[in-house]
């Protein structure tokens, strides 16, 4: 992975002609005044470099396979950058340790990582950086790796949903209309299938208790999220992004569930009210 930028090495090299005129200054006993100019001229003669995109990495063996791709633009964001390259240096190590473990007689094919990471919105007050993939280390099917994170440039870190919403009844309410609208895709489900009455009560008790366990009225049952935005980079809703096998299968998917700023705002902490097209 490529290094932040090395701050303290462009200070030192800024600094050092400016050092030097101060100790000719002081041999010749002459003023100072005309040195302002040429550390101006210097640093106008050595500017700052750009912070370095991520690299990409793709790595190929006999027992495994590794894939991660950046997006152009996340230099910008450098403390983000890491966020991201964190992530993906831990579900890296992961499969490497599941590579090493892995017994001599298994017959499945190379381990893999796959993430590629994509910044879905920004603006000067908000950055949505997503990243979508998986992690196979045997077995019928990977392991989805599904995260977001949404950044506030002006204060340079993350926004949580622990942060929008830092009241406990708050969660009891939006756990609630969350389950609400599963129960209510469920349901259309089952009719698209033409399901028996059986059938239909059979899928309810089977599915009651993972929407319930998946959807706790806690902040880190709804951790993974991202902002529904208007045309002026206001959030219109949020869209809560459950992985497959938080409340079900594999066979079920992702699933995401939208509720409206309207229904929200009176919940969220009022420094973040102005991020939303509803203040309230």
């Amino acid at each position: 992975m490529t290094p932040l930028p090395p701050v303290h090495r462009r200070a030192l090299l800024l600094a050092a002609p400016a050092l030097a005129c101060l100790l000719i200054a002081a041999c010749h006993d002459r003023a100072d005044a005309p040195l302002p100019a040429r550390a101006s001229a210097t640093r106008a003669a050595n500017p700052a470099t750009p912070p370095a995109r991520p690299k990409d990495e793709l790595e190929t063996t006999a027992s495994h396979v590794i894939g991660i791709s950046y997006p152009p633009g996340l230099e910008r964001y450098p403390a983000l950058a890491t966020e991201a390259q964190r992530y993906a240096s831990q579900a890296r190590q992961q499969l490497l340790d599941a590579a090493k473990q892995r017994p001599p007689s298994a017959q499945d094919g190379p381990y893999e990582l796959s993430l590629e990471f994509k910044l879905d919105h920004e603006s000067p007050e908000m950055v949505v950086l997503a990243v979508d993939g998986s992690a196979y280390t045997g077995g019928a099917h990977g392991t989805p790796l599904i995260q977001r994170w949404v950044w506030l440039p002006p204060q340079n870190r993350r926004l949580t949903v622990a942060d929008l919403f830092p009241q406990p009844a708050s969660w009891q309410r939006i756990a609630g209309e969350v389950r609400a609208q599963l129960r209510s895709e469920l349901e259309l489900r089952l009719d698209a299938d033409n399901a028996t009455p059986a059938e239909r009560a059979a899928a309810t008790k089977s599915a009651a208790p993972m929407i319930e366990g998946g959807t706790e009225p806690d902040p880190g049952d709804f951790a993974v999220f991202e902002p529904v935005l208007d045309g002026g980079g206001k959030i219109t809703a949020l869209r809560f992004v459950f992985p497959p096998y938080q409340m079900g299968s594999y066979a079920d998917g992702m699933r995401t569930v939208e509720l409206p700023a309207a229904r929200l705002v009176q919940d969220v902490a009022p420094a973040y009210r102005p991020l939303f097209a509803i203040t309230g």
